[in-house]
């Protein structure tokens, strides 16, 4: 009996023991989990823009303040916030597990005296700091221009954030997001303005862009939803969601092969 316990408590550290583990080779085929970065807008004050994203039942990875800018991380990028909800890109779905959410506190869309929805600037301080923020993190992850969108454009039946009024166009400048050359929009403008494309047509280019769009061959309320969000991203000058032929020159040069 004197020998049973040491001999037991040699068994069950044995039982215990982990493997070693050898990092030192390494996967040619890999990359990083995060695959999106979403942008957002709070659409709150400062402070309550704080308190949802910290206490409640969503969250982002970063926030970034209007004033006094400041930037901070909520969640660890190698973690899951809940910022995306129940989205879509080119058949890509429920992009929380796959994204780094970056939520920019602006009021977003307000009613106007005369009734009209009316969006907030963005200060160019913050914006600022939103773009060296984007860049640090696509550099960080490898993340395509391709997929650095809006909630906008994940979720467009729920979400118009972050705004007509957030400088895409900025972020295109910086080599950041897929963008449309305007030379080749203004040589294809002309002949959509002779012949305008059907709905089937705006359907399947909105597909292909990256939209959940169903193929109705007819536009309906979903189709001018999703073509007023495109719009909003890519001509906030008018974003009524109505076909017209700048429109689809903008989508055909994205959508060209």
């Amino acid at each position: 009996m004197r020998f049973a316990l040491p001999c037991l408590l040699l068994l069950l550290a044995a039982g215990c023991a982990r493997p070693a583990i050898d990092a030192s080779r390494h996967a040619k085929s890999q990359d990083s989990r995060v695959q999106f970065l979403i942008l957002h807008f709070t659409g709150e004050p400062w402070d309550r823009s704080m308190k949802i994203l910290t206490e409640d039942n969503v969250s982002a990875h970063y926030l970034v303040r209007d004033s006094p800018v400041e930037v901070y991380r909520l969640v660890d990028e190698d973690r899951r916030a809940w910022h995306a909800g129940a989205s879509s890109w080119k058949g890509q779905t429920q992009l929380n597990a796959a994204s780094i959410g970056i939520e920019i506190q602006n009021l977003g869309d307000v009613a106007g005296p005369d009734g009209k929805v009316v969006y907030h600037a963005y200060p160019p301080e913050q914006i600022d700091a939103v773009v060296a923020l984007v860049k640090q993190i696509v550099a960080r992850h490898g993340i395509r221009p391709d997929r650095v969108l809006g909630h906008s454009d994940i979720a467009p039946m729920r979400k118009v954030d972050p705004g007509p009024t957030f400088p895409w166009k900025r972020l295109a400048d910086e080599g950041l997001i897929t963008w449309p050359d305007p030379a080749k929009v203004a040589a294809r403008k002309p002949a959509f303005e002779a012949a305008p494309p059907d709905a089937a047509w705006f359907q399947e280019r909105l597909a292909r862009h990256g939209f959940e769009i169903p193929a109705t061959g007819r536009f309906d309320a979903v189709t001018t939803r999703i073509l007023g969000n495109f719009q909003m991203k890519y001509r906030p000058a008018v974003y009524d969601g109505r076909p017209d032929a700048e429109t689809a020159a903008i989508l055909d040069v994205l959508t060209a092969p």
